[in-house]
This record gives C-alpha cells, sequence and structure tokens, in this order.
C-alpha cells in the first residue's frame, strides 16, 4: 500500500464512478462472478453509470450471447474478451454520440469459478475492462487472471467483487499510470485472499506499456510468484500454455545468452525428446529467470530485465520470470498444470547447490523434504559439465563433490537415471562465462562476439544492450 494514496473502500470508489456523469456502462458477469456490479446498486447514483447488467448463468444462455467455446471452457481468455468486445460494441450502436456527446463508454465483463463442494478444485477468474478515456476515443483493455486462496466460495465471490471494483476505478483513474493501477488492484484484499498471475494492458491509453514490465511487476510486488510470457512480449496465463504438457525448463542470469546456454538447451531437448515419456509434439520450453537473479546486483534494474528479454523474445523463446529460488518450488508450480514427464536442465555447479542442506532448514523434513517434492514427480535432470574457472577440473556426475552424508541419496538418483550427464556437449564453448561477457561488453573489449550465438552480438549493438557502447569500443580501437 502506498503511504501517500488514501485507498478508498469498494463503497467509495463505486459511488465515486457512479457520481461521475460521463461514466457510463455495462456490466456482464457469468459463473460465480456476480458481486461486482452488487457494489454498484448498494453505492447509490447507479441509474446514470450502468446502462444493463447482465448475469449469463445458464450456458446455453451465454452461447447464445456470446457464441460457443471450442474447447467447452468458460472461464477462460477468450470467453472474457468476446464478453467484452459483444457488450462494448452494443453501447456504440445503441447509444449515438448527439444524445451522450460527453459519455465515455465502458464494459466490464467477469468469468468466474469458485471452489468446488468437496474443496478439490481451487477458483480462479477472469476480469476484464474496456474503456474510453475521452468521449469517441478508441477504447483500451485491461485484461487479468485471479487464483482465490480462500477456502470458501462466498469468500471468494466477495473478493471477486472488491477485485472487479478496483479494476473499473483503477482503469478511470489511474490509467495514466500503470504500476499504481496495478497495485491498486489489491486495494482492501491481500495475497492470502488472491492471486493475480497474469494482466495485460492495451490500448491507445497504453501504446507505451510494455506488458513484459508489467509481468515483472506482478512477482516483484508479490502479486505472484510466477509470470510468463511468449517471444512477441504478450503475457500469458500458465495454465493455458503448461496444461498437460511436458515442460523443460533451464535457469540462468542470460546477462546475456551465451553459447553455453544455447548448447545447453539444444543438447538437453535433444535427450528429452527421446525419452518414452515424453511427446515430441506436446513439449513446452521455458527459459526461466528467478526475481533473486534479477536483483543480483542491487534493486531490480528493469533496463536490465528487457535486455535479457529482448535477446530470449529474439530467439523465440517463452520468458518464466519466478520468485523459486529453490527447484523443487519451481517443480512444484510445473505440477499444478502436468502430471507428465518434466526435465530440468542445469550445470554441475547448480545441482551442488540443490544437495546443499543449508538452502531446506526452513522444512521440517528438510532436504529430504524438498527431494520429496522433486522426485515423487516425474522429473529429470540433465547435468551439463562444468569448469571450475580456477582449478581448471571439469565436474561431471562421476566427480561431484557431494557431501559424504548425501551421496547414497545421490548414487540412488544416479543409478535410477533420475539425474543424467549431457554428454554430447561442445568441448570448445566450456571456457565461456556470462560473468565474463558482460563485463567485456561493458567496457568495451574485443572477442565478447565470439562467446555469444550467432545474431545475438548484432541484436546488442543494435538495441545498446547491457551497457553496450559504440564510443567505448572506439576507444578501445584505437588505443
Amino acid at each position: 500500500m502506498d503511504i501517500d494514496r488514501v485507498v478508498l473502500s469498494a463503497k467509495q470508489k463505486a459511488l465515486r464512478i457512479n457520481l461521475n456523469q460521463d461514466l457510463y456502462g455495462t456490466f456482464a458477469e457469468i459463473g460465480a462472478g456476480q458481486e461486482v456490479v452488487r457494489h454498484f446498486f448498494q453505492a447509490g447514483g447507479a441509474s446514470g453509470t450502468i446502462a444493463k447488467t447482465i448475469s449469463a448463468y445458464d450456458k446455453d444462455f451465454s452461447d447464445a450471447i456470446y457464441g460457443q467455446e471450442n474447447k467447452g471452457r468458460y472461464v477462460c481468455k477468450p470467453r472474457l474478451a468476446k464478453m467484452l468486445d459483444y457488450e462494448y460494441n452494443l453501447i456504440e450502436e445503441r447509444l449515438t454520440r448527439d444524445k451522450h456527446p460527453t459519455k465515455r463508454f465502458f464494459a466490464f465483463a467477469n468469468t468466474v469459478a469458485t471452489i468446488n463442494f468437496h474443496k478439490t478444485i481451487q477458483g480462479h477468474g477472469w476480469f476484464g475492462v474496456k474503456f474510453q478515456t475521452e468521449p469517441g476515443k478508441a477504447a483500451n483493455s485491461v485484461i487479468l487472471h485471479v487464483r482465490f486462496h480462500e477456502n470458501d466460495a462466498l469468500l471468494q465471490q466477495a473478493s471477486g467483487g472488491v477485485l472487479g471494483v478496483n479494476l473499473i476505478y483503477g482503469c478511470f483513474f489511474f490509467y495514466k499510470k500503470p504500476k499504481d493501477l496495478l497495485k491498486s488492484l489489491y486495494d482492501n484484499l491481500d495475497r492470502d485472499q488472491i492471486e493475480i498471475d497474469m494482466i495485460q494492458m492495451t490500448g491507445p491509453d497504453f501504446e507505451d506499456v510494455d506488458n513484459r514490465l508489467m509481468s515483472l511487476q506482478l512477482v516483484k510486488n508479490g502479486m505472484t510468484d510466477a509470470v510468463i510470457f511468449s517471444p512477441d512480449g504478450r503475457n500469458l496465463q500458465a495454465a493455458d500454455l503448461l496444461y498437460k504438457k511436458n515442460i523443460l525448463a533451464i535457469r540462468g542470469s542470460f546477462r546475456p545468452v551465451t553459447k553455453v546456454n544455447i548448447d545447453m538447451i539444444m543438447k538437453g531437448y535433444k535427450m528429452f525428446e527421446a525419452e518414452n515419456r515424453v511427446d515430441p509434439d506436446n513439449i513446452q520450453v521455458l527459459f526461466e529467470i528467478t526475481l533473486n537473479n534479477l536483483k543480483a546486483d542491487g534493486d531490480i534494474d528493469e533496463k536490465d530485465f528487457l535486455d535479457r528479454a529482448d535477446i530470449l523474445c529474439s530467439l523465440g523463446q517463452t520468458v518464466l520470470i519466478s520468485n523459486y529460488q529453490k527447484y523443487y518450488k519451481l517443480v512444484e508450480y510445473f505440477s499444478r498444470y502436468t502430471k507428465k514427464r518434466m526435465g530440468l536442465i542445469m550445470g554441475t555447479n547448480n545441482l551442488l547447490d540443490v544437495f546443499n542442506e543449508k538452502y531446506y532448514r526452513n522444512l521440517n523434513g528438510g532436504i529430504l523434504e524438498a527431494f520429496g517434492i522433486l522426485f515423487s514427480r516425474d522429473l529429470k535432470m540433465y547435468l551439463y559439465p562444468w569448469r571450475d574457472s580456477i582449478s581448471g577440473e571439469l565436474l561431471i556426475t562421476d566427480n561431484a563433490p557431494i557431501y559424504p552424508r548425501l551421496k547414497p541419496l545421490y548414487d540412488y538418483l544416479i543409478f535410477n537415471k533420475r539425474i543424467i550427464d549431457i554428454e554430447d556437449y561442445d568441448k570448445d564453448i566450456l571456457d565461456i562465462y556470462s560473468r565474463e561477457c558482460l563485463e567485456m561488453i561493458r567496457e568495451g573489449s574485443e572477442g565478447w562476439e565470439d562467446m555469444v550465438p550467432t545474431y545475438v552480438d548484432t541484436i546488442i549493438k543494435d538495441k545498446r544492450l547491457f551497457g553496450y557502447s559504440e564510443d567505448a569500443n572506439a576507444v578501445k580501437t584505437s588505443s
């Protein structure tokens, strides 16, 4: 909560919107999301704000209005998009500007499923607003996905009602400050109630908004633990991307992406797709950057984050930003969406951290509890050799320095092929380190171009990424 901003209650926000004679729109709520418009009716003065409210609760009736969904799912982004477009277009068709010259139209919609009776399926929902900031101006859209954490359907409905009010209010009063809009969604709510794991802002007033940065803000502000965005920069909902997929992930700083990173993913992917329990047509590759990694030099540098993202997106990769410093948390996250075989690609140096007991002192079962989470899933670790820059020793599974008391556990996983070496690696690139490459780029030293994949050096130079400067390179060359 910002100390310099007075946080209004849901009723106060609804009343302020109702008393604004220029705001006029439609509310469409299906499924369990029936609570948002109630706040506006109870606040008073709603007759000047609400053009129509509709609760298309029955699926057949909803289909008759908005059309059928191909996959038979109603709590999904395509359904929400259809609702917003249909209701907004209806307002513009039915109301002429001659009679309403100052009106700013909007359409709010949600589609929600709360926790089921047996409490085996947790609730979630999609919320969105399509709105004008000036009469006659093209509309903006803000769409978000929410996971409910309360253990009661009525409580989840109430939280959804407050969230919907916050969203509408934020769109009209904070659209010039997208980060403030994002933070305001949690007014009178907290993370124990709802988790916002995806947001997308589009439209003329959001032309300068990079939705990848909005994704980063979700993790940075503790609104969620992980976000995903596509190679074209679109924010993705995890369930849509990862559902019943064979997931292969590689974690790194990617600052910048080096030939080692590419060799790791290429060789690891080749081994993963050859697995009996892996469908080559159903693999989802993720390049993961942890929040802890982004804070390596102190607070998060958004420019540095976008530099990394630009490179990965240019290479056609899907990026995961997470707050999962420990691998078992990452695997637990993936397990929400799939029971199929998963793979993790890592260097031997990272494996040593996995087997370091100090990272599991917060768990009652210690390292055994963490490994129970890791390897009770259908998981394989693909180990890329790592050369110690000081001793020059090449570390693989056979000579990894595992603590003696953990060696039996390690041997068990090796014997059962849960941890396996990547053997056909490129021996000529093992001495490439991202940190050294980054320093060379910043200092204007020669030779870093040979450390990164083809075209990546061109991207870095053209976009001036990671502190690259032609002037610095020119000075080095002339001297």
